[in-house]
This record gives structure tokens, sequence and C-alpha cells, in this order.
């Protein structure tokens, strides 16, 4: 692999763990769109761009939802009680989504994942957020409320956070065991999303020789660690500038990433 691809994964894995840190957001919206875009450049056949920028990417949240929840574990900000009934149907409707994306062709994929993050980032950019104005769900309820949750997640390459904290803000749990709940719950759902993507694409024809099913290596070893040191700069950067502004900034950066992608399996 020449020099600027590692270059290019090194600086996208640092960038992506800055963001987190500094605004407490995942980096599929970022991951997913450059990646496709250096995929095209690398030739990866058009049928397979953004099945591997997805399975890539939730391989690399991986290291950094392990790492997360470490740190929210410490703070006590993890709801014990809720991860263990909502993991399994994170879980399941994470893995089982992982193969309804492998039908879904690159072009529809795309456009599925820009009107997500496009939502997102209209979320952002008015700062909803769901008021308090009912309890937690019975297991079961909290179980299927996982299932959708995993499901949505593994077809956008998101730890589940956008999901996750309004889900719980939702049902009383106030934002700081939210966040911390949400950061333990993403880490069943890369590991699901991850084992899908590799197990959807481990005989398919075409994909690059270092790839793992849909889990392009190289991409995942230089991007995971860097992100995991640079997020904890990003932390100590939330303390100095004007996250709020950022927020905004980065909420009008997802919106181009995601029409630059839909721009980029259309045309290759």
């Amino acid at each position: 692999m020449e020099l600027v691809w590692w270059l290019s994964y090194l600086a996208l894995g640092g960038f992506v763990g800055l963001m987190a840190g500094l605004l407490g957001i995942g980096g599929g919206g970022i991951m997913v769109p450059v990646l496709t875009s250096l995929f095209v450049l690398q030739g990866v056949p058009h049928e397979h761009l953004a099945h591997l920028a997805l399975g890539t990417s939730m391989a690399a949240i991986v290291p950094s939802s392990l790492s997360s929840l470490r740190s929210h574990h410490r703070h006590g900000a993890v709801r014990w009680h809720v991860v263990r009934f909502i993991t399994p149907g994170i879980l399941v409707g994470t893995f089982l989504a992982t193969f309804v994306a492998a039908l879904i062709p690159t072009r529809e994929l795309a456009i599925f994942f820009a009107c997500f993050m496009m939502l997102m980032a209209l979320q952002m950019l008015a700062n909803l957020r769901p008021r308090p104005s009912r309890g937690l769900p019975g297991p079961l309820g909290i179980t299927a409320a996982g299932t959708g949750i995993g499901g949505i997640s593994a077809l956008v390459a998101i730890g589940g956070g956008a999901l996750t904290v309004p889900f719980l803000t939702w049902c009383n749990i106030k934002v700081q065991h939210a966040i911390g709940t949400s950061a333990a719950v993403g880490l069943p759902i890369a590991l699901a999303g991850s084992l899908g993507y590799l197990i959807n694409g481990w005989s398919v024809s075409g994909l690059p020789s270092a790839a793992l099913g849909y889990v392009y290596l190289p991409a995942l070893l230089l991007m995971a660690p860097l992100s995991i040191l640079t997020a904890p700069l990003g932390a100590r950067l939330a303390h100095r500038l004007p996250v709020a502004t950022l927020k905004r900034v980065f909420a009008v950066m997802l919106v181009i990433l995601a029409a630059q992608m839909v721009y980029t399996v259309s045309t290759a």
C-alpha cells in the first residue's frame, strides 16, 4: 500500500478520535464517507464500497467503545441493569441488520446512510432533546428497543449513541447516566456489527486482498490506535473551546460528507 494511504488512515483515525473526545460523538459519520472516497481511489469495486466502509468503521469503533465504557464506569455513570436487558436486543438487531445491509446495493445503502446523518445533523443544529415523559419499560421493552437501536446502528456504522441517549433520556434517565450507559451499549453494537460484516463479506470476490470479509485491516489497524490516543486530547479541549458552536460546524460537516458519499457512489 502506498504511503499516502497509510497517512490518510492515520489522519482519519486521529480526527475521529479528536471529535469523539471533543463532542462526545462517534466516528461513523466521518469514517464511512471518507473511507468510501479512499476505497474508490484505491480501486475497490463499486458494489463493495459502502459495505467495506461500514464494516471497517464498525470494527474501528470496538477499541474506542471499550475505552469509553471503562471511563464512564469509573465515574459510576453506567446503568448496568439497563445494559443487561438491552444487550440481547442490541446483539440480535445489529448482527441481523448486517445481513440486510449485505443485500442492499451500494447506492441505496449510501442514500440511507446520508438521510440518517442529515437527520442527526438537523437534531444537532436545532439542539432537540426528548423531554423525560415516561419511565423505563420492562425487560422485554428494553430488549425490543435494543433490537431497533442495534439494527439502525449496523446500517450506518455508529455506536448507537445517537439513538440510545435520546431513548434513555425520554425514559427519565438523567443525561450523564444516559451517556454512560450508551457508551457501554456501544461495545456490543461494535462487536456484533464487526462480526456480521466479516461473515457477510467472507466469501465475496473482488475485495482487497487485505480485507477480512467487509473489514479492511490496514485501515482498521491504522485508524483505531490513533483515535484512542487523540480522544483524551479532544476531551481536554472540550473545556476550553466553544463546544456548542463546534457542534453546529460538525453538523454541517456531516451533511457535506453524507452528500459527498452519495455523489461518490453514484459517479464511481
